[in-house]
Parts: C-alpha cells; structure tokens; sequence
C-alpha cells in the first residue's frame, strides 16, 4: 500500500463516512507500511507480541547478529539457548521453531501465501502455532499488501475507532467490524488511519 493507493482509498471512505472526512482534513494521510513477505517478518511477528517496539527491535537486531541469513534453515541450525540468548522467551522460542520446522518439511510455504485469497491465507498461518488472526491480518496487509482487512483484535484501532465515531464506550470486534463495514473495499486503508488517528487525534 504506498502512498498512492492510501490517498486513493481514504479519500474513498472520505466520500462515505463524514468523521474520517473531517479527521483526515486535521491529520492528513498516514504513512505507507510495507514489510518485505517471507520468514523473516513471520519470526518479526513473533518477537514483536506483547512487546514494545523498542523492546522488539533491539531483539531483532540481536537475531541478525546471530543469524545474518535469517530463513528457516539457519533458525533450525541454531540452539535453544542461543535462540533464548538473543531475548527470546521459551515460548516464542518454541513458535518459531514450530514455524521453521513446519517451512522446512513442506508444510507451510510462505509463497504459497501469495495466490490464495484473503480467508485462505489466514487460515493457513493461524494453523501455525503462535499465530492467531491478529498476526495473519497484520501479515496480509503489510507484507502482501491486501487492501481490505480489518484487524479487529487490535486494542488500538477499538480505542482509535471509539473517538473518532464519538462512542460513548469502546466497540467490541464485533461491533467495530459493522461500524466499519462501508469502508470495503479499503479497510486495510481505514485501519492505517486509525492508526495514524490513534497517535495524533485531537484532544
């Protein structure tokens, strides 16, 4: 999603939905996020759950000291403890492991990914131990690129959606993916911009 197709599918919602009007005029369009498809941004994903963006990074950094080549090989070459060296918890050691075994004998190809459709590609990476819907929506529209998912899970985007539709209480899942419902084909689009509108709304 770069900029163009942001500014194309915002001002879209713009012309159905009046508070993302109003919002987008104060805010201007977000900024494009475009992570590369493939193992590394799946064992990403997994050093990023339920850490800080800071806390994540420098333990991504610490995995491309060990692991220049980051593919599920090299993961499976190394040790337990050199996998926990880096920062990671025996947990997420485990998930990506589990991954890396998993792309290794076939049973997962993130290519494949690719060609399926939206509900497809979910299916298949929530299949893998560690991931849930959160990750696989995440995956989809920053790594291929899909314009019309919503990451309902995300706390931020409830929060994000209550003050910009002036609720009196944040909307579950549930509720936030019917608020958003006229925004398709672009919900990819509006969820950037929550994002973007969760950071720098007014006060």
């Amino acid at each position: 999603m770069n900029n163009k197709i942001i500014k194309q599918g915002l001002d879209e919602i713009a012309t159905r939905d009046s508070d993302v009007a109003t919002a987008l005029l104060q805010l201007g369009y977000p900024e494009p996020r475009i992570r590369p498809p493939g193992f590394e941004t799946f064992f990403s994903i997994v050093v990023g759950q339920q850490l800080s963006t800071h806390a994540a990074a420098a333990i991504m950094l610490r995995a491309r000291e060990l692991l220049p080549e980051l593919t599920a090989e090299k993961v499976l070459a190394v040790t337990d403890e050199q996998l926990r060296s880096i920062g990671l918890s025996k947990q997420k050691t485990t998930y990506i492991q589990g991954m890396a075994e998993a792309i290794a004998q076939g049973e997962f190809t993130p290519e494949s990914l690719e060609t399926m459709d939206d509900e497809e590609a979910i299916k298949a990476i929530v299949a893998l131990k560690g991931f849930g819907p959160w990750s696989a929506e995440i995956y989809l529209m920053f790594s291929l690129q899909r314009t019309d998912i919503f990451p309902s899970g995300d706390l931020a985007l409830l929060v994000a959606l209550q003050k910009l539709k002036g609720l009196d209480e944040k909307p579950t899942p549930a509720e936030a993916k019917k608020i958003i419902e006229h925004w398709s084909p672009w919900r990819s689009i509006g969820s950037l911009f929550l994002w973007h509108y969760y950071h720098g709304a007014p006060t």
